[in-house]
């Protein structure tokens, strides 16, 4: 038995090694297709890099027996948010070509529908996948935000910020760790932030519609975060008023 597990890890290992070199693949593509410069391509590398070591140390800490259908989702997804991300840096020196910034973005929203479906469809669901599938998102959504912010100003950078924010906010403050209850509402908020951007990004839009779609974005995703703090809030104080009534009676 432990032989089999040993093999099983080493072939989750080898998948994620496997999701870099496509995405090396991919960053080659583009380079050949619009001539990246060393801006985008050392972003991407890095993207890559980063990627592999962070999901291979989670992998080898929670030591899954195979790395699953919707994890490989979710690996092609963040394949293709690498390319958005080292298109966005090469951006800064040359804008790159729409259509492709858009069909890459495209898809990788699209698919953030799938890996979870797929995850309760085989019964491959995991606190690893589910976290994964979360970075993906936030980290595609803080790229979008800095290539948006380029053309609306530094107030987009809010959007892909916020839930780092949030993040860095739940180490000091530990009451936001709390498990929050599922919410409607708050998929669509955050499923909208992508749309949106991605959108205003595309340069349809007049600058006062895309203005107007990126405020509407933040504005909704505020709303989301705000409701999200004062439920946790409220209940950390009752929580606190109970413990405190617990040891009255106690003391008593």
């Amino acid at each position: 038995m432990a032989l089999n597990h040993t093999y099983e890890a080493r072939l989750v290992q080898q998948e994620t090694a496997v999701g870099a070199g496509v995405q090396i693949l991919l960053l080659a593509l583009l380079g050949t297709a619009i001539g990246m410069g060393p801006a985008g391509w050392l972003t991407g590398l890095a993207f890559a890099v980063a990627t592999w070591a962070v999901l291979s140390r989670a992998l080898h800490r929670t030591q899954p027996r195979s790395f699953g259908p919707a994890n490989r989702v979710t690996l092609g997804r963040s394949i293709l948010v690498g390319g958005v991300t080292a298109l966005v840096a090469d951006s800064f020196q040359s804008s790159p070509p729409v259509t492709l910034f858009v069909g890459l973005t495209a898809v990788a929203l699209i698919l953030d529908g799938v890996d979870g479906k797929v995850a309760r469809r085989t019964g491959t669901a995991t606190p690893l996948g589910a976290r994964f599938d979360m970075e993906v998102d936030a980290f595609l959504i803080l790229v979008l935000s800095v290539y948006v912010s380029m053309s609306l100003g530094p107030w987009v950078l809010l959007i892909g910020a916020m839930r780092y924010a949030f993040v860095a906010a739940a180490r000091v403050w530990t009451w936001l760790n709390a498990p929050l209850p599922p919410s409607t509402a708050r998929k669509t908020v955050a499923a909208l932030q992508g749309v949106f951007l991605l959108l205003a990004a595309s340069g349809l839009l007049s600058y006062t519609l895309e203005f107007a779609v990126v405020a509407t974005a933040l504005g909704t995703l505020v709303w989301s975060f705000g409701r999200d703090v004062l439920w946790l809030l409220r209940t950390s104080r009752v929580e606190t008023l109970l413990v405190e009534d617990v040891r009255e009676l106690v003391a008593g």
